[in-house]
């Protein structure tokens, strides 16, 4: 009576301590925190650790580092439920201390990416849930390592292909709601379907469809030619074999143009100037050419650019101007053909319309000097 008394004073010291905790359906194998209202971020730390069944669905648990880091104290967990959290990427060794563990139902999250080694240490894993999630792609290798795995879903993700290997054993595999694609990608989950004995849930609505049309076939009766799928193989297999090559190729050539493999004539290794050092040379260079150029420029242009300047100066009128101008007026006048009248003999001047009058410059500058010497003569 005495022993009952103290653990149950213990049990509801904890409780009082650990209001978290009091929220959580306890029980002497069982701890559901299902329903505490709380949405809790984290899991509890101060849990019952030698409990063989944890569940913690609705609520709000990212599995971050802490949280994988109380995940591994409860070393005889068999089944662990983390449907309906907030949980987007599943890290490598997320669960690597639960060696007994059975049950893993981490369904209903917003998982897009799982790492490879993100079940390791799961042994005794039988049950692994994975539907509604937003996964994409899965690594053929995830599963590698959970050898006791029977069951597993991935119902209602986003998966187009799936590539399996022929070793996975299963006994049944739910693949429906995901868009799968009747392509070469698919031709291994085929093949392992109609080999292997597993069971394939929902087999009507676990469809497929080809490229470009909308038609939907099952995945395990969908014609998928293996001889096409080979001829596309093969060509990548040489695509890849190709670049690797190429890749090779460059490395040796970086390698035999490295400072340490030349060597000069006398036997020493000789000195290679450094790769970014010679984009410094070349932008001086150019920097050095194009001022050099401008300079060239600058003196050849000069001395035109000065006798324009001085070249634009007022000259003032001589006084014997206007007598020079009247005398070659009149020169002018001359070379006009005049009509000599048989009355008169009077010769007329018939001026001819050369060239239509257009006001403008005449290359004279207009003085004050000019109007003063007019006046006086």
């Amino acid at each position: 009576l005495n022993m009952k008394l103290s653990w149950l004073v213990i049990w509801a010291g904890t409780l009082f301590l650990n209001p978290v905790t009091a929220d959580c359906n306890i029980t002497s194998q069982t701890v559901t925190c299902e329903e505490s209202g709380k949405n809790l971020p984290n899991i509890p730390p101060n849990l019952f650790q030698n409990v063989t069944k944890l569940s913690l669905k609705n609520n709000n648990i990212t599995l971050k580092d802490s949280d994988k880091d109380i995940l591994r104290s409860f070393i005889n967990l068999t089944e662990l439920y983390l449907n309906e959290n907030m949980i987007t990427v599943l890290y490598s060794n997320s669960f690597c201390n639960l060696t007994k563990l059975i049950v893993l139902d981490i369904s209903n999250n917003r998982i897009s990416t799982v790492h490879k080694a993100a079940f390791a240490g799961l042994n005794q894993l039988s049950v692994l849930n994975l539907s509604y999630n937003m996964i994409i792609q899965l690594d053929s290798d995830v599963f590698t390592s959970l050898k006791s795995l029977t069951v597993l879903n991935l119902q209602y993700n986003f998966l187009k292909s799936f590539h399996i290997k022929s070793s996975f054993k299963l006994i049944k595999i739910i693949l429906a709601g995901n868009p799968w694609t009747c392509s070469c990608d698919l031709l291994d989950l085929q093949i392992w379907l109609t080999a292997s004995n597993v069971t394939m849930e929902n087999e009507n609505s676990t469809t497929c469809t080809f490229p470009n049309t909308e038609e939907k076939f099952s995945i395990k009766t969908a014609t998928i030619q293996p001889a096409d799928c080979k001829i596309v193989k093969a060509s990548l297999e040489n695509t890849v074999t190709s670049t690797s090559a190429i890749k090779l190729k460059s490395s040796a050539l970086l390698t035999a143009l490295t400072p340490n493999n030349i060597t000069g004539n006398n036997g020493t290794h000789a000195e290679l100037p450094l790769l970014g050092k010679s984009w410094t040379f070349l932008a001086g260079v150019l920097g050095f050419v194009l001022s050099t150029t401008l300079l060239i420029f600058t003196a050849v242009k000069c001395p035109t650019w000065y006798r324009y300047l001085i070249s634009y100066s007022h000259r003032r009128l001589e006084e014997n101007d206007p007598e020079m101008f009247e005398q070659e007026f009149s020169a002018d006048m001359s070379s006009f053909p005049t009509v000599t009248d048989t009355k008169n003999e009077d010769p007329i001047v018939i001026f001819e319309k050369i060239h239509a009058f257009v006001p403008g410059e005449d290359g004279f500058i207009e003085d004050k000097y000019i109007d003063y010497v007019t006046e006086e003569s």
